[in-house]
């Protein structure tokens, strides 16, 4: 907590609370706010419908789609990873994982078109396969939430919303554009969404592709480019009854895969295969492809004094893995999600929601490497949920009950001439609740006091796996034995609001009980067949503490200053000096930034003009699992950013949005403590350890309304 105080001293820390959640249709998605936006007008979904912010017991950030728009960034993980409380795992810059207040991969959820994203989320070089473009707003929940979302919530879920619906008939089209000059970004997407009558309608199409990014020390990183593209739509039909909306998307990426090779005698990377050239947007030696769909069918009912909501939706995922322009490992995997849930006013001042939801789930290998067995998943959960207004008291919780039934299946090894993977069956239940109060003590402050109980049950990785994970650089053994994760959240928080100036400090304490960590084992497995080294799933307990302040303040008008601050120690408990810290912990950061409008008159094509300069510290993390060198020390850095942009209007209307922005301006050469980069192989001539992150890149950014 030293950090906390010492910022303390420093600057009234801060956080953008962000624009209000747009739920209803505009045709306009712009929100363009030049005075303080007071949190007790934010609306979110949260755990138990909508309602004000000022109102949820649990921390939620919101990220609306002007915010979302002046972030320069390589994937929508990228774009919101900067938020207090949020930080990200890379791979290189086409590949990033959500991580909440130091929990990530299987312990947050993804919510995307309504229901949870499903993909290969147990990976580390495995991303969130969906179109950044598509998101409208964001809103991201911090701390568990398994009582609306069931197993893997524990540490919160992030909920992307996409464009709200025209309200007016009429078609109108979009069309975004942007350059990155580091590793050669070229994106575009074409949207047109319309209205007739009852009748309503989108479309989008997206492309983004990137050659390898550079960096002082590496030069070009030689297997880091990407591509995607993206095709969605949406179709929806009001009625008497409510609404029923169909939508249907295809996601397809190919991101490289960076192996770190070095030359011994000059310590520069070596090619992945003869005539490479490190700005080409074709495939590396060693990438991979990935093919995400879904369809979703949302309904919702007025029946009698409530509202009844269904979801049904069905994704499937395709993951390849190609080494030397042969398919290696082929994982496909099948869900169904579904979801039903009543929400009921109860007078004025008491509204109930209660439900059920799960998915079924069913993954094959049709590849010739394997990595994690076969399997079928089918869970369910039952969940009752109220909030109660009694003046300056808001009142929220609920109970829930989930059943997870997995079965493996065996499966040959013909190199080894053995049995691969051995048949199980688990069956996990978990029972989980949430019990918060928000007071009001005026119209600007407010306390919150929130515990609740989280459960993950293990995924198929952790439980069953057993090969070579090229993309990790290692060889995972799972352990049919492990138990499922079980928490208990305190989250305190205080807020402020003015004209001038909104505040928050969240403070939390979470201790999970079986935590589930990969460790490196310390004897090599005795195979010849085996390459990497061997890392192997194992759990015990742990403890983590920490917490978020942020202030944004308008001191004039125009003037914009924004500070955040987070922190998070993760400890587990009964260990040796070498294992006393969880892997993947964040190091603590600040985030400053400063932006001023310059004042323009109402008539002038030039609206809403601003320049921006913002710095980002990372503390040193010298809180690392040190056993069997799994982990490293990471120094502090310090990356200093600019950017301008402004709208475009004719004859009052908003046509055009044009941005500049230049990141890592002094071109620091550093590594995130969550870059899986990091490990790679040593530089024999300088002496440095693995791959370090992007260098200064310049972007450019334009939106037409057509």
């Amino acid at each position: 907590m030293k950090y906390i105080i010492s910022v303390l001293a420093w600057v009234c820390l801060c956080a953008p609370v962000s624009a209000q959640h747009v739920t209803g249709s505009d045709w306009d998605t712009h929100e363009h706010a030049d005075t303080c936006i007071e949190i007790n007008e934010v609306v979110v979904t949260g755990l138990t419908g909508t309602t004000k912010m000022k109102n949820s017991p649990s921390p939620i950030s919101v990220i609306n789609f002007t915010e979302l728009r002046r972030q320069t960034s390589t994937n929508i993980i990228d774009a919101i990873a900067h938020k207090p409380g949020l930080s990200q795992i890379t791979t290189g810059s086409g590949i990033s994982k959500p991580v909440i207040r130091g929990l990530g991969f299987n312990r947050v959820v993804v919510v995307n078109d309504g229901i949870r994203q499903e993909g290969q989320q147990w990976g580390d070089e495995h991303g969130i396969e969906l179109d950044g473009e598509h998101v409208n707003s964001v809103e991201i929940l911090k701390g568990p939430a398994s009582l609306r979302y069931g197993s893997d919530a524990m540490a919160g879920v992030i909920i992307f919303h996409d464009a709200p619906m025209p309200s007016e008939d009429g078609i109108r089209t979009t069309l975004t554009t942007g350059y990155q000059t580091n590793n050669g970004l070229f994106n575009y997407s074409l949207f047109t969404q319309g209205r007739q009558q009852q009748l309503f309608w989108n479309a989008r199409w997206s492309q983004r592709m990137a050659h390898a990014y550079k960096n002082k020390y590496d030069g070009y990183v030689y297997g880091s480019q990407f591509r995607e593209d993206a095709l969605s739509g949406l179709l929806g039909w009001k009625h008497r009854l409510g609404q029923t909306v169909l939508r249907l998307s295809a996601f397809h990426t190919t991101p490289g895969i960076v192996e770190g090779e070095r030359d011994e005698a000059t310590g520069a990377f070596l090619l992945p295969y003869d005539g490479y050239k490190p700005k080409t947007y074709g495939h590396p030696a060693t990438y991979q492809q990935i093919h995400h769909y879904k369809a979703v069918l949302d309904n919702t009912l007025q029946l009698g004094p409530g509202t009844l909501k269904t979801l049904l939706g069905y994704q499937q995922n395709r993951r390849q893995e190609y080494e030397e322009r042969e398919r290696a490992l082929d994982l496909h995997l099948h869900t169904l999600n579904y979801d039903l849930h009543y929400h009921l006013p109860v007078g004025q001042s008491l509204r109930v929601v209660a439900g059920l939801n799960g998915m079924w789930q069913q993954s094959k290998n049709r590849g010739e490497e394997f990595l994690i067995p076969d399997y079928r998943l089918f869970d369910v959960g039952l969940f009752a949920t109220t909030t109660y207004d009694a003046g300056r008291w808001h009142l929220s919780g609920g109970l829930r009950i989930d059943r997870r039934h997995l079965t493996s299946f065996a499966q040959e090894d013909e190199d080894r001439g053995q049995l691969r993977f051995q048949p199980f069956r688990r069956h996990f239940t978990g029972v989980t609740g949430s019990l918060g109060t928000i007071y009001n003590l005026t119209r600007r402050w407010n306390i919150r006091v929130n515990l609740s109980r989280g459960f993950r049950a293990p995924n198929i990785s952790e439980l069953g796996s057993n090969g070579e994970h090229e993309g990790a650089l290692r060889y995972e053994v799972g352990n049919h034995n492990l138990r499922p994760e079980y928490s208990w959240q305190g989250d305190l928080g205080i807020d402020y609001s003015s004209e001038f100036i909104s505040a928050q400090l969240s403070l939390f304490a979470n201790r999970i009980n079986h935590y589930i960590y990969i460790e490196a084992n310390e004897n090599p497995h005795p195979s010849s067949l085996i390459s990497h080294p061997v890392f192997s799933y194992t759990q015990g307990d742990a403890f983590l503490y920490g917490g978020e302040l942020n202030v944004e303040m308008h001191p004039v008008s125009g003037l914009h200053i924004d500070n955040s601050f987070s922190y998070v120690c993760a400890r587990q408990l009964h260990q040796s000096h070498h294992s006393r810290y969880l892997p993947y912990t964040p190091a603590p950061r600040w985030n400053s930034d400063v932006r001023y409008f310059f004042p323009l008159g109402r008539k002038s094509r030039i609206t809403h003009l601003f320049v921006a300069a913002g710095l980002e510290l990372n503390f040193r993390q010298n809180h690392v699992y040190e056993a069997n060198e799994t982990e490293t020390a990471t120094p502090s850095y310090t990356l200093f950013n600019i950017s301008a942009g402004t709208d475009i209007s004719v004859h009052g209307t908003h046509c055009a949005t044009l941005s500049l922005a230049v990141q890592n301006l002094f071109n620091r050469a550093y590594q995130n403590h969550l870059s899986r980069l990091k490990y790679a192989a040593v530089n024999p001539v300088t002496g440095r350890t693995g791959v370090f992150n992007m260098g200064r890149n310049i972007a450019i950014n334009l939106s037409v309304n057509m």
